[in-house]
Order: structure tokens, then sequence, then C-alpha cells
């Protein structure tokens, strides 16, 4: 009985190691060691692995917008979505989280990006449906489309390297006010494009990518999570339930009132402790990095242990 569970614990231990090592070596561009070691995309290395191993689509950066032939009628009607886009602009509604309640984005709101909700997971959010109501019953209509939301990146803001942490789903961005310029870009595992005006590009954000503007021109887009398509009913049906249910965790609000999940509800306490970290990184650096790394050790010790 005792060899038995040890080698279960063996077991799962080996197959979690092999799929962070799997992901993290998985393209071209790679974190630096320190990095990969923190990465948070680790925690879903297991899940993302299945995703890749069953997926329809190829492994690569860039997908091709015609194998998702659902989304071509958002493609088209990108005019209309950026009228409903630059009203939300005009009046203020793209924006910054007024809190620690966007666990997924929150580093972003620091560079200038913003955004504004339509849907997460599930169904739209209510001031979506009221402030921009022709886009969300256009998206609506499309079952592949787990989330959307409307993005602003401002002139000389960046976005630096990362990698999303959920592989159940492809990347869908669509220019509606871009500079239309080289300087204006996004690159996937050092593939470069730049947003223009009307066109689609999907790419696969667990690869690591970054943003820029160099432009003096605010870039607004549509960005939506597509279901990933699954060559296996099994993986398909995993992906919908318990992957699904595991990124609704993550929603969040636009206005007062509406629904913020779990996550967030924890990361408003945990980022308390995020800010201590960086005051002592601004104090003594040195001493910063020696807490992380010890923690770290200590979270790495308690896990073969646990095993």
């Amino acid at each position: 009985m005792f060899h038995t569970l040890m080698s279960t614990r063996m077991f799962i231990l080996v197959t979690f190691l092999a799929s962070v090592t799997f992901v993290q070596f998985r393209g071209r561009v790679r974190h630096k060691f320190s990095r990969l070691v923190a990465d948070h995309a680790n925690l879903l290395a297991p899940y993302n692995s299945l995703m890749y191993l069953f997926s329809a689509v190829k492994a690569k950066p860039y997908a091709d917008t015609r194998e998702f032939p659902e989304l071509r009628q958002v493609t088209e009607q990108w005019q209309m979505i950026r009228e409903e886009a630059l009203k939300l602009f005009d009046e203020g509604h793209i924006r910054a989280a007024s809190g620690y309640n966007d666990i997924g984005f929150n580093t972003f709101f620091k560079r200038g990006w913003k955004r504004f909700y339509l849907k997460w997971y599930g169904d739209f959010l209510p001031s979506a449906s009221a402030l921009c109501p022709k886009t969300a019953e256009l998206l609506a209509k499309i079952p592949s489309i787990n989330a959307a939301m409307f993005t602003l990146l401002p002139p000389g803001s960046r976005l630096g390297a990362h990698r999303d942490p959920f592989a159940g789903s492809l990347r869908y961005h669509l220019g509606l006010v871009t500079p239309n310029s080289p300087d204006c870009y996004i690159i996937v595992d050092g593939e470069k494009y730049f947003w223009k005006d009307g066109e689609a590009v999907m790419f696969d954000e667990t690869y690591i990518h970054q943003a820029e503007n160099r432009t003096d021109v605010t870039r607004v887009i549509l960005f939506c999570d597509i279901e990933r398509p699954m060559s296996n009913p099994v993986l398909r049906w995993i992906n919908r339930t318990i992957g699904h249910g595991m990124i609704r965790a993550a929603a969040t609000q636009n206005v007062p009132g509406e629904h913020v999940g779990v996550l967030n509800h924890v990361f408003s306490y945990v980022y308390q402790i995020r800010a201590l970290g960086i005051r002592i990184k601004e104090w003594h650096k040195p001493l910063y990095y020696l807490l992380k790394w010890l923690l770290i050790a200590a979270i790495g010790y308690a896990i073969v242990v646990g095993f």
C-alpha cells in the first residue's frame, strides 16, 4: 500500500514537472530562468499540455482566421462595432479597473492599457448589453466566443513579454481604430504583426508575446477569446466544463454591482502582500530577491515533500 501510494505521488510529480517543461520550452522565445520558475502559467501546465496534444489547430504562433468561418460576420461588421467602441471611449467607459479586482490584466493598467468587458466565460455583462447592444447581440450569436472586450493601447504604451496561463482558447483581435502602422504592433513567439483597421488576426496567447504602440494614435481593438477546437470529444467536453469553470473565476466588472469572480476577490487581499514586496524591492533589491527565492524554494520543498 505504501509503495503504491509513493508510486502514485511520484507519477503525479513527474507528470507535473514534464508538463511545465513542455509548456515553458514550447516555441522559440522563452523566459529567462528566474522568470520561468515563477511563471504563473506553470500552475495550469498539465491542463494546457492536454489542450496542446489534442488541439485541432496546428501548434504555431498565429492561426489562420479562415479556419474559424463563424468569425467572418464579426470582421464584416467591424465598422458597426467601431461606432459602439468609440462611443464607449468618448464617454470614458473603456478604463482601468477601479480596484485590485482584475487579476488577469492587473499589471497592464500600469502601462496605460484599458478595457471594457463584454463577456467573460459566461453571460454578457449587464453594462455591455446596455451600452453596446448591437455588438453584444452580434457576438451572442457565436457560441465559440468565450470572452470579449474592447481594449485600448495609448501612445507610448508597452506590454512586456508574457504568456497567458490558459490554453483552452485562442486570441482574436479585430482592428477598430489603429495607427495602421508597423510602429503599433504585437510580437508572438518572435513573429511581428501590426494592427490595421477592419483586419482580424488570431494567435495563440500561450506563446510568449508582447505589444507596443510607438505612434501618437490610440489603438482600439475588439479582443476575444475563442474556444480552441479539439480533435477529441472528451477533451472538448473537459475544456467547455472544467476549463471554462476555472477561468470564469477570474470574472470582473465594468461598473459596481456586476459579478466579480472568486479569484478576483482573493486577489484584492493577495495584492496587499504583493504591494509589500514592491516596497521591499524599492528599499533593498537584494533582500527582495533573497526573500523571493526563499519563498519559491519553500513552495517547491512543500510540493516535493507533499508528494
